[in-house]
C-alpha cells in the first residue's frame, strides 16, 4: 500500500503526539501522584442526623493534621458554625482532609489558590486533601450553581 509523503508526516506528527499525552498521563499519576478525587462512601442524605455528618466540623487527627466533616446544603456550608460564612482557623503547614456531602442538589467545592475542585452529589461522600504551607485567607466557594443563594455560599479557611 503507498502513503504519501505528507500523510506519513502527519500519520508520524500525530502519534508522537498522542504518545507525548500518554506519557503526561502516566508521568503525573507515576511520577507526582495526581488522582482524580473519587468518593469514598454513599450515605442516604435523608440520615444524615444519624451518620458522622451529624455534628460537622474541624477536629486535629494529629499536631499538623486536620478534617473538617462538611455538609453542602443550600445556600451554605455546614462545618458546625451558625454564622452566614463560617470560619476555620488553621497553623501554617497544616494539612486539611476535607470530607463532605451534599443534603440537597449538588454542589461544589473550589479551595482558593489551591488544587481543590470537587463535587459535592446527595449520598456521595467526598475526600480531598489540601497542604495550606502559606499563611493567609483561603475562601471554600461552591462552584455549582445550586440555586438563587449560590454566590452566598462561602467559608473561610484563615491559616496563620
Amino acid at each position: 500500500m503507498h502513503i504519501d509523503r505528507l500523510e506519513r508526516y502527519w500519520i508520524i506528527a500525530v502519534g508522537v503526539v498522542f504518545g507525548a499525552f500518554a506519557a503526561a498521563i502516566v508521568a503525573s499519576v507515576v511520577v507526582f501522584g495526581v488522582h482524580l478525587p473519587s468518593p469514598v462512601g454513599r450515605i442516604d442524605p435523608a440520615k444524615l442526623a444519624e451518620s458522622e455528618f451529624a455534628k460537622p466540623g474541624l477536629t486535629q487527627d494529629s499536631e499538623h493534621a486536620y478534617t473538617l466533616r462538611m455538609v453542602a446544603k443550600m445556600w451554605r456550608f455546614d462545618i458546625g458554625s451558625k454564622e452566614p460564612q463560617p470560619t476555620i482557623k488553621l497553623p501554617a503547614g497544616s494539612r486539611l482532609k476535607i470530607v463532605a456531602t451534599s443534603l440537597d442538589v449538588t454542589h461544589g467545592i473550589y479551595v482558593e489558590r489551591h488544587d481543590v475542585n470537587v463535587m459535592l452529589l446527595p449520598g456521595q461522600i467526598s475526600q480531598v486533601e489540601v497542604l495550606f504551607s502559606k499563611p493567609g485567607i483561603y475562601h471554600i466557594i461552591c462552584h455549582e450553581y445550586c440555586g438563587p443563594g449560590h454566590q452566598a455560599m462561602i467559608a473561610t479557611i484563615e491559616v496563620s
